[in-house]
């Protein structure tokens, strides 16, 4: 277990630049050691980690707006793109792999108890938000001030608000360069 929080925490400082510095670093090393401390066997360890979590946290989040509850389940190789602004997540929010987000994002409910599921290979543009009990396909690209409030089929892009949702070129081009091949 801490072997694997270790190698969590060295692949976060080399997507964040290599810089214990970073924001973006910082605030997931904080998650990260809040959601150890949740998988901690004894109740009376996991009541000292949660405590010491929530001054560490408390400090870091007013300092780096970035606030990601270490009950939110996160993927391989989350990448906070441009830590300047705000990044808020929900609790109950299920991210999978290589989500890449920009700042003054919103992942979360829509005043309603349902959250987002958001697949791999997700990006996630700047003024953005994701609310709702909706799912949100693979390499989906969600484009800057867009509100996502419906579900995203794979392989789409998403623009506005209200978002629209319109087919990315690469797979098709693709499935008809291979269809020339055959």
């Amino acid at each position: 277990m801490t072997d694997t929080l270790f190698s969590l925490v060295r692949g976060d400082y080399e997507r964040h630049g290599g810089s214990l510095a970073s924001t973006a670093f910082l605030s997931l090393c904080v998650y990260r050691f809040g959601r150890w401390g949740l998988a901690l066997p004894s109740p009376i360890a996991r009541n000292v980690v949660s405590k010491v979590y929530g001054v560490i946290n408390f400090v870091v989040a007013n300092v780096t707006k970035i606030w990601i509850p270490p009950q939110v389940q996160i993927g391989k190789d989350f990448h906070i793109i441009h830590a300047e602004g705000s990044l808020s997540i929900h609790p109950d929010v299920v991210i999978g792999d290589r989500l890449g987000v920009m700042h003054n994002v919103t992942i979360g409910t829509n005043m309603d108890k349902a959250c987002p599921v958001i697949g791999n290979d997700v990006f996630i543009g700047v003024n953005s938000t994701v609310l709702g009990g909706i799912k949100v396909g693979d390499r989906v690209r969600i484009a800057a001030n867009t509100a996502v409030t419906t579900d995203v089929p794979s392989d789409s892009i998403v623009v506005g608000s209200p978002a629209k949702i319109y087919p990315r070129l690469a797979p098709i081009m693709s499935k008809s360069a291979a269809t020339e091949a055959a």
